[in-house]
């Protein structure tokens, strides 16, 4: 993860800046304006792909907003994390930030963000969808407001099913361990990949939910000590100690299972919609055998959703405008717009009603079948796992007494009643 640790780049921007009027900004944020004009700062995590749409939505919003400028800055995804805590922590922060609501749940928790409740009016909070606008909430308090969406899918070579002689693609974890055995058998390979890295994906906790495990209690204590619980840690241990998942489950990220799926090395991938595009252009031969599923779950037939939410700093200096340009933002036609540019879902009733998302034209390509798959799924989909302000340490907990199990360092017993205790503790 990227670290700010060095003060020399900010002092060298700040000197550039008094010494340069013609430099707009540098990399620590610096903002300026002319009399009487509010510049609203802008960060988005790792959307530079879409700097075309970018431009145009801020030229439109300028131009139905003349006191209104708004200064766009796109932040990798692996520093978004540290580089808005610092600016947070110093009181520097941007106007309107692109987050989860996981990381953003945790800053929430520190009164970080400007609350909503009394700003955004029924009617404008009614247009989002009432699960999704849940998500960027706490203590019952709204934080964020909603933006993009993913829900996942089950992306599946098809020649690595033939290979093994399945003709039904797994629906559920019981068929998925199925095919899993199935696979390696006729194959030598494996049928998919699931990183239990705790900085990473959430997926795993996701499984446990959709298995029928209750994660906390309504006092926000461990409730997965329980058999459920006991049951879905069982699950991931025996099909790891069965070698029926990649031993660096253990150390590489779900970015790596991208990487296995396009050099043909799993049959299946679980991941969105948006993922196929990179697909095509990097693995051209595997795209073309390649088709796409619902996305696997348990006995309870929960489906998650991935969301991305839209904050304002409390220490924003331009509170007002920030919130104008969240609003427009995060509005139908500009959510539609969003979706179709860059492949996700929007997070407005009435966009979601396009026919963009409901109707395969007539010769559909795998990327069109998915848009539709991830919107059918998106009517029922849910964030699965619960907000919190310290939701890394319960992965954490887990995650880690989970992997100590596979490496037969303890029982299941054990690691389950390890990792309620240890989340208790902290909680």
């Amino acid at each position: 993860m990227f670290q700010i640790k060095k003060l020399s780049r900010l002092t060298i921007c700040v000197l550039l800046g008094i010494l340069t009027s013609w430099i707009v900004s540098c990399s620590t944020g610096t903002k300026s304006a002319s009399p009487g004009v509010a510049t609203v700062e802008f960060w988005t995590m790792q959307l530079q792909p879409q700097a075309e749409y970018f431009k145009s939505l801020i030229q439109t919003f300028e131009s139905q907003n003349q006191g209104i400028k708004v200064k766009w800055v796109d932040v990798p995804w692996t520093a978004m994390e540290n580089k808005i805590l610092t600016a947070v922590s110093a009181k520097t922060p941007p106007d309107v930030v692109n987050l989860n609501p996981n990381f953003a749940s945790q800053l929430a928790g520190r009164n970080a963000w400007l609350e909503l409740d009394a700003k955004v009016p029924n009617q404008v909070r009614s247009s989002y969808l009432p699960n999704i606008w849940k998500a960027s909430t706490l203590g019952g308090k709204s934080f964020g407001l909603p933006w993009y969406l993913t829900t996942q899918l089950t992306i599946y070579n098809t020649d690595f099913l033939k290979q093994a002689g399945i003709n039904k693609l797994p629906a559920t974890y019981a068929e998925l361990a199925q095919a899993a055995q199935q696979i390696k058998d006729k194959t030598g390979k494996y049928a998919f990949f699931m990183t239990f890295v705790p900085q990473d994906s959430g997926e795993v906790l996701e499984s446990f939910v959709q298995m029928g495990v209750t994660l906390l209690d309504a006092q926000g204590k461990a409730a997965f000590n329980s058999p459920q619980g006991k049951a879905a840690f069982q699950y991931w241990v025996d099909l790891y100690k069965k070698g029926f998942i990649p031993k660096e489950a253990l150390t590489q990220g779900h970015r790596h299972a991208i990487e296995l799926y396009q050099s043909g090395q799993i049959a299946m991938l679980t991941s969105g919609a948006e993922f196929l595009k990179q697909i095509t252009n990097n693995a051209p031969t595997i795209a073309s055998v390649s088709t796409v599923a619902p996305q696997i779950t348990g006995e309870t037939g929960k489906k998650n959703v991935a969301a991305m939410n839209i904050v304002i700093p409390r220490d924003s200096k331009q509170p007002n405008a920030a919130l104008k340009f969240a609003l427009f933002l995060t509005n139908d036609e500009n959510q539609l717009s969003f979706a179709k540019a860059a492949e996700v879902l929007p997070s407005t009733v009435k966009a979601l009603t396009d026919g963009y998302f409901k109707d395969l034209p007539a010769k559909a390509s795998t990327l069109d079948k998915a848009r539709v798959v991830s919107a059918q799924q998106l009517q029922t989909a849910e964030v699965l796992t619960p907000t919190l302000k310290n939701f890394n340490l319960l992965q954490k907990a887990i995650y880690e007494n989970l992997q100590a199990a596979m490496l037969d360092e303890k029982t299941v017993d054990k690691a389950v009643e390890d990792a309620a205790q240890e989340w208790n503790s902290t909680s």
